[in-house]
């Protein structure tokens, strides 16, 4: 006779969970159950989370309130317990592929998780019930990812599917028109006049208006250590897209570029679902494509004879970048790809932006 084995789940389900569907059929809201067991809300919300036990006279008021024994309770949360230890240790190593410091200085995560609960944390932050449903899920995705590697630095896989689920949470909140591919080819041609806007916190506003009414959700991310991604595309449904920017280089001839350079993705590779670029030196033929059409979107093709003969000095390049409505920086970082200027020259030219508690700034603001 075969040996039925243990049954050990890959994932939790904290004695909340229950207690949450107790209340959703009658109706009850947080505050509504928090009065009912004399509690503040911040305690409700730590019991339906998992974050706090239940005691002994905890699961006396639970029953004289939401039902269920006393033993159901404290069988249900020692369980819970149980499968959080036992995740725990399965999922050590795992926890061990993150910037867990990085992600909770930016917010993403909490900054001190109950101990034993770092696994539980981080899977509620990918909304993934498991470590293999998390691999699975986040594997596939980093495959189907274009990378541009560099020899220099390596990627971190789980750095960068924080990264990008980051930026699909950030993209929740940003409402969208349906995606409407002709309207961005317009919109792009009209936003460069935007890079002459020096502040981020000016442009980043407009930038993210525009590209929300063609279907598309502009996030600006700082990436954490470890995430040495430029910018990235993802389809988060048929009609909405997320177009996700680092701002690495901190300068405006870069963020200008890798977002045109992202937005080509859309146009020219939809059937793609998602691209990733780590580096500029990448000679695959999509990233060619992309490469071209934002160098001939921001420089349109009628300039290229002035921008062949222009005098390599500061008042020249300046006066035809106004002529052309970009901003100087960008010029300056296309007369380096003709290499026409060496990489050194003009560079005062560009922009410099800075990260804040999360937030892109001028550097020269206070």
């Amino acid at each position: 006779m075969a040996q039925i084995s243990e049954f050990l789940p890959q994932w939790t389900s904290p004695p909340g969970h229950t207690i949450a569907d107790v209340l959703s059929a009658r109706r009850l809201s947080r505050a509504e159950f928090a009065r009912m067991l004399d509690e503040l809300p911040g305690f409700v919300d730590a019991l339906l989370e998992g974050r706090e036990a239940i005691t002994l006279g905890l699961a006396r008021r639970l029953q004289s309130t939401v039902g269920g024994s006393v033993e159901f309770w404290m069988t249900r949360d020692r369980q819970y317990r149980d499968d959080v230890m036992r995740l725990r240790e399965m999922g050590l190593p795992w926890l061990l592929e993150f910037p867990l410091e990085d992600m909770s200085r930016l917010g993403w995560i909490p900054a001190d998780p109950p101990e034993g609960f770092e696994v539980e944390m981080l899977l509620r932050y990918f909304a993934v019930p498991s470590v293999p449903v998390w691999r699975a899920r986040y594997a596939s995705v980093l495959q189907a990812a274009f990378f541009r590697t560099s020899p220099t630095f390596k990627s971190s896989a789980g750095a960068t599917a924080a990264w990008l689920r980051q930026g699909e949470i950030k993209a929740g909140s940003i409402e969208c028109g349906a995606w409407n591919p002709e309207a961005l080819r317009h919109a792009l041609v009209q936003l460069r006049a935007l890079t002459r806007v020096r502040d981020p916190e000016r442009f980043i506003p407009r930038l993210r208006a525009a590209a929300a009414e063609c279907g598309v959700a502009v996030v600006v991310l700082q990436a954490p250590s470890g995430c040495r991604a430029s910018g990235a595309i993802r389809w988060l449904a048929d009609d909405k897209a997320l177009v996700l920017l680092s701002a690495r280089h901190l300068t405006d001839d870069h963020f200008w570029f890798t977002f045109y350079h992202e937005c080509a993705h859309l146009l020219l590779h939809q059937q793609t679902r998602i691209f990733l670029d780590e580096d500029e030196d990448s000679t695959s033929a999509v990233e060619n494509e992309a490469n071209v059409f934002a160098a001939e979107t921001l420089v349109p093709p009628q300039f290229c004879d002035a921008v062949a003969h222009v005098r390599l000095e500061t008042f020249a390049v300046v006066r035809l970048a106004t002529e052309m409505d970009i901003s100087p920086g960008i010029l300056v970082a296309q007369l380096q790809r003709m290499n026409r200027l060496p990489q050194n020259h003009l560079n005062r030219l560009k922009r410099g932006y800075r990260w804040l508690n999360g937030q892109l700034l001028s550097r020269e603001s206070a």
